[in-house]
Parts: C-alpha cells; sequence; structure tokens
C-alpha cells in the first residue's frame, strides 16, 4: 500500500509512509524532501534524484538519523535554464514549503542570527564523481549571523572561516569568480595583519 507523501502531511506533523515510488514525481513538482525517518524518494529513483540524495532519502526511510533536506528535482532546473534563468510556475512555492519543513524539523530559522538555519547546496547526478560536484557551504551566514556564530561557538577563527568559505564557494560555483581571487586577497590581508 502506497500514501502519498505530501510537504503538507509533514509540516501538519501527519505521519506518511517513509518510501515512495515514481509515481509520486508528479508534473509541476520540483523539490522533494527527506528527514525525520521520512522520504519522499529512494535507492530505485536514481535517475529522478541525483545518486546522493537517493541514498541519503533511503537512509532516512531506514530511520537512521540523516539531517532533512529538499532535493530539486533537476527538472526544474533544466527549466529554469531554458527558460533564461525564469522558475517554472511552483518552483518558488516548492522551494518555500521544503525549507519549513527543514526548519521545523531542526528548529533553526534561515536567516534568523539567534537560530541560524546554515544549508548545504550540492550539484548532483545519477552517478558522483569525485571532485566534480559544485557545493556551497553555510548559505545563511551573512554579516549578522556570523556574529552570533561567534558568540555561541566561542571561537572567532571557526565562525570567520566558516563565513570566508561560504563567501568563495558561493563567488566560485554561483558568480563565476575565480577562487584564486579569493585566495590572492585573502593572503594580503594575512600578511597585512602579519599572520604569515
Amino acid at each position: 500500500m502506497n500514501t502519498a507523501i505530501t510537504l503538507s502531511n509533514l509540516l501538519s506533523n501527519q505521519v506518511p509512509l517513509a518510501m515512495t515510488d515514481k509515481s509520486q514525481f508528479k508534473q509541476g513538482r520540483y523539490v522533494y524532501s527527506f528527514g525525520n525517518g521520512n522520504a519522499e524518494g529512494n535507492e530505485e529513483m536514481r535517475a529522478v534524484l541525483d545518486g546522493k540524495v537517493a541514498g541519503l532519502a533511503q537512509m532516512s526511510a531506514f530511520g537512521l538519523p540523516v539531517p532533512p533536506g529538499p532535493h530539486d528535482y533537476h527538472r526544474g532546473v533544466h527549466l529554469v535554464s531554458k527558460q533564461g534563468g525564469n522558475y517554472p510556475p511552483g518552483l518558488d512555492s516548492n522551494v518555500a514549503k521544503s525549507l519549513l519543513m527543514v526548519e521545523k524539523l531542526t528548529g533553526a530559522r534561515f536567516g534568523n542570527a539567534h537560530r541560524r538555519l546554515l544549508v548545504s547546496v550540492r550539484s548532483g547526478a545519477r552517478a558522483s564523481v569525485p571532485g566534480m560536484m559544485d557545493i556551497v557551504l553555510n548559505l545563511g551566514l551573512n554579516d549578522h549571523t556570523v556574529r552570533e556564530l561567534e558568540t555561541q561557538s566561542g571561537d572567532h577563527r571557526f565562525a570567520y572561516d566558516s563565513y570566508c568559505r561560504f563567501i568563495q564557494m558561493f563567488g566560485d560555483v554561483v558568480m563565476g569568480f575565480d577562487h584564486h581571487h579569493f585566495a590572492d586577497i585573502l593572503h594580503k590581508h594575512k600578511k597585512f595583519a602579519d599572520l604569515l
């Protein structure tokens, strides 16, 4: 027996079945989620989900402690490319609902300085190729949330290294700004501050 898994079920605390089949992937739906023992996908969906997400969804469905996360189904990403960077109808709301689910499960809030949700974003493929994935870590850090991270961790260097890593990865992966530019600037500042 298969019960449809929807984000509204997750958000309203109804417990859906952990695994689904390919019939769950409906036109107009671009984001599928996993976490807290539930998953909107499984290992058999590698053609729809990338290999890593299919594995994480399967582990979550088995009840293993996997951090919750949404996955943008690659069809939505391709439509954005085909439409000149414009989102297809429904993509925004799909992402927002998934982010709300992650916030609910973690108790953290995206953009909140005191209980910040940091997100890692990675490209995906049916089969992973080491060194070929574009990743942006620490999405959610900004000039305000980094100060709270420093206060909560008690570690200035950790907080600002995390923020620096986010800026470098975002600049490289999203904006196309070569990594060596960041390294050169950082090296000059370290030299100026006599940290080398």
